[in-house]
């Protein structure tokens, strides 16, 4: 049975925050509420624990898995990011988009793409993500949960989500908000032009940016 974790949504306590952050040191996989859908992470550097979300998923080894950063230059250490990709995803975040960028040595195998060496790297804008990243001092696997983040998911409550997964992760985080639907939207930054993988959350953003890139 899950441990689970009260936090508030905008000004989450320190002292639990600190108490989860011990736990993902250790290995623990958790459910999770970023600025798009409810996730499943776990320490990007706890290869045991990466290895339980993939089961969890059902990922096999060669499909890359997304994780959090705290900040641009957060991404820089895990990602080489071009002068074009640099004002793009400056422009954009934090916010609910998954970026895909060459990665650096210090990105896991077992994350990565291994055939294009690429990564899925999001800045979330949510509080509560944010502290936890702080805390950790590393990045946070992030990839949605069961039941969630499909076109075709079905529509659950917090504490039927929480139900279905209880007994699959070793903390839930509870920040008291509706489970998202809605998931990011993924640039492809690896060429020299963005490439659009997904429109989701966020896309107005990207087409008045490439706009005013394109009358500049």
């Amino acid at each position: 049975m899950a441990t689970v974790y009260k936090l508030h949504p905008e000004t989450p306590q320190m002292s639990r925050i600190e108490k989860i952050r011990d736990a993902l040191r250790r290995g623990a996989v958790m459910l999770y509420p970023t600025d798009t859908v409810y996730a499943i992470g776990c320490d990007l550097n706890v290869k045991s624990a990466v290895e339980r979300v993939r089961q969890i998923k059902l990922l096999a080894n060669d499909k890359p898995l997304t994780f959090l950063c705290s900040s641009l230059s957060n991404i820089s250490e895990y990602a080489q990011v071009s002068d074009t990709s640099y004002r793009l995803i400056k422009h954009l975040i934090p916010g609910p988009y998954t970026f895909l960028l060459p990665a650096t040595k210090l990105v896991p195998r077992l994350v990565m793409n291994p055939k294009r060496k690429t990564t899925g790297i999001r800045v979330p804008d949510h509080a509560i993500c944010q502290a936890l990243l702080k805390a950790l001092g590393n990045p946070i696997i992030s990839t949605s949960a069961p039941s969630v983040g499909q076109p075709d998911a079905v529509h659950l409550s917090p504490a039927e989500l929480f139900d279905r997964l209880d007994k699959l992760v070793d903390l839930i985080i509870d920040d008291q908000s509706a489970v998202g639907y809605q998931v990011s939207t993924i640039l492809d930054l690896t060429e020299n032009e963005p490439i659009v993988m997904r429109k989701g959350l966020g896309w107005d953003a990207v087409a008045n940016w490439v706009e005013e890139e394109i009358a500049s």
